[in-house]
C-alpha cells in the first residue's frame, strides 16, 4: 500500500504548474470580468501536450491513466486559475470517452486528433431542462433518415458551446415507451456544432463566467451515420463508462480550489496585524483553517484512491462518489474560510478568495448532486432499499 506520488505524477504536477504560472491572478480575474474564454490558457496546456493526457498515444496522446489527468487537473485547479482553469480543458478528459472506447479508428482519427492538438474544441449535450439528472427521460429525439438523422431537442447547462465547434448529443432514437427498458433506446452522437441549426443561449450565473454554460436549441439538425458513436440505441451504456472518471476528476479539481483558497487564507493570516500581532496567531483564525487542511487532505486521497482502483479495472463507484462528495464539501468550506479569514477584504475582488469562493459552491452541485451520492451509497455499500 504506497501512499506517495510516484516520479511521474511528481514530473505531471511541476510541469502542469510550470505553464500555469505563466497565468496570474490579473489573468483570470480579466478573463472572469469579461465573461472571456482563456484561450491562452488553453492553447499552452494543448502545446504542452496535456489536451491528450488519457488518449491514444497513436494519435498523438500520452495513452494515461485517469491518475495521471487527476494530478494534472489538480495542479492546474490550485495554480490560481479555480475551476475555471478545470473547465476550460475538462472535457477533453472525459467527454471524448466514448469515442476512444466505442469509436471506428475513422472517427477516432477525424475527432480525436484535433482535440488533442487544441485546434478544435467541443461541448457536451446531454442534461436537459425537463429531465434533470433523470437522463433516461430526455426528450431530444434523432429521426432516422436516408444517410443520418435529423435531431430536435433542447439542452441545458452545456458548457463552453459559444467556442466549441463540435457537439456530443445524447439523444434517442426510440421512444422510451418502446423500449423494454428506461435505459435503452438512446444513441451518441458527435457531430459539427452548425450554428444555423443549433442555437446556443448563455446563461448568466454566478461565478466561473469565464467558462460559458447555455442552454442549447437544436432545430432539425441532419447527422450523417458516420457521426454516431457505435451502435444505435447504446448510448446510455457509452456515457456510463464516462462516469466515474468525472466524478473523481471533479472532484480532485475541488480539491485544487480548496488548497488554493486555504494557501491564500493562511498567507493572509500570517501578513494581517491586528491588535499588534497577526491574526493567524490566534485560534480562533488557526483551527478553522486546520481543520479545512486536514478535510482537504482526506478527501484528496480518496479521489487517488477511486483513480487507482479505475486505472487497475476495478469497481470504483462507490470511492468515485464518494471523492467527489467529501471533495466538494472540503473545498467550499476551505472557500468560505478563506473569505472569512480576510474578513471584509474577503469580499474584494483583489484578494481572489470571493472568486474561488463562488466558483466552490459548483463542485457541490454538478455534475451529480449530494443528494442522489448519498442516495447510491445507501443502496450500493450499505444495502438499503432504492429510495427512487
Amino acid at each position: 500500500m504506497d501512499f506517495t506520488l510516484s516520479e511521474q505524477h511528481l514530473a505531471i504536477d511541476e510541469s502542469v504548474r510550470r505553464i500555469c504560472a505563466n497565468f496570474g491572478d490579473d489573468y483570470w480575474t480579466e478573463c472572469e470580468e469579461k465573461a472571456r474564454f482563456p484561450h491562452e490558457y488553453h492553447r499552452a496546456m494543448a502545446d504542452g501536450g496535456w489536451l491528450g493526457i488519457t488518449m491514444p498515444e497513436e494519435l498523438g496522446g500520452a495513452g494515461l491513466g485517469v491518475t495521471e489527468a487527476a494530478v494534472m487537473m489538480h495542479a492546474a485547479t490550485s495554480s490560481g486559475g479555480g475551476y475555471t482553469a478545470a473547465s476550460a480543458i475538462h472535457i477533453n478528459l472525459f467527454g471524448p470517452h466514448a469515442i476512444v472506447v466505442h469509436g471506428t479508428p475513422e472517427q477516432k482519427a477525424r475527432w480525436l486528433g484535433p482535440l488533442i492538438k487544441g485546434d478544435q474544441k467541443a461541448c457536451f449535450g446531454v442534461t436537459e431542462p425537463d429531465a434533470g439528472l433523470d437522463t433516461t427521460s430526455i426528450k431530444t429525439f434523432a429521426r432516422k433518415v436516408d444517410g443520418g438523422y435529423r435531431i430536435t431537442g433542447r439542452k441545458m447547462w452545456t458548457s463552453s458551446a459559444q467556442v466549441a465547434d463540435k457537439i456530443v448529443i445524447l439523444a434517442r432514437t426510440t421512444p422510451k415507451e418502446d423500449c423494454k427498458r428506461p435505459t435503452d433506446g438512446m444513441s451518441l452522437f458527435y457531430t459539427d456544432l452548425d450554428r444555423s441549426k443549433i442555437e446556443v443561449r448563455r446563461i448568466h450565473k454566478m461565478g466561473r463566467n469565464a467558462v460559458d454554460s447555455n442552454a442549447v436549441f437544436i432545430d432539425d439538425i441532419f447527422v450523417p451515420d458516420e457521426d454516431r458513436i457505435g451502435e444505435e440505441g447504446k448510448g446510455f451504456s457509452y456515457i456510463l463508462h464516462s462516469l466515474n472518471p468525472e466524478r473523481i476528476l471533479v472532484a480532485i479539481e475541488a480539491i485544487g480550489l480548496g488548497r488554493d483558497a486555504l494557501r491564500r487564507a493562511a498567507d493572509y493570516a500570517r501578513d494581517r496585524k491586528v491588535f499588534g500581532r497577526p491574526i493567524g496567531q490566534n485560534q480562533g483564525i488557526q483551527h478553522p483553517l486546520a481543520e479545512c487542511w486536514a478535510n482537504l487532505e482526506a478527501a484528496y486521497w480518496m479521489c487517488m484512491r477511486a483513480g487507482s482502483l479505475y486505472d487497475s479495472g476495478q469497481s470504483c463507484g462507490a470511492e468515485a462518489n464518494a471523492a467527489k462528495f467529501l471533495s466538494g464539501r472540503a473545498a467550499f468550506n476551505a472557500a468560505t474560510q478563506a473569505v472569512l479569514t480576510h474578513g471584509g477584504m474577503g469580499y474584494a475582488r483583489e484578494y481572489q478568495v470571493e472568486r474561488l469562493f463562488r466558483e466552490s459552491i459548483l463542485t457541490r452541485i454538478a455534475p451529480i448532486t449530494e443528494q442522489l451520492i448519498l442516495s447510491f451509497l445507501a443502496e450500493k455499500v450499505l444495502d438499503l432499499p432504492k429510495s427512487y
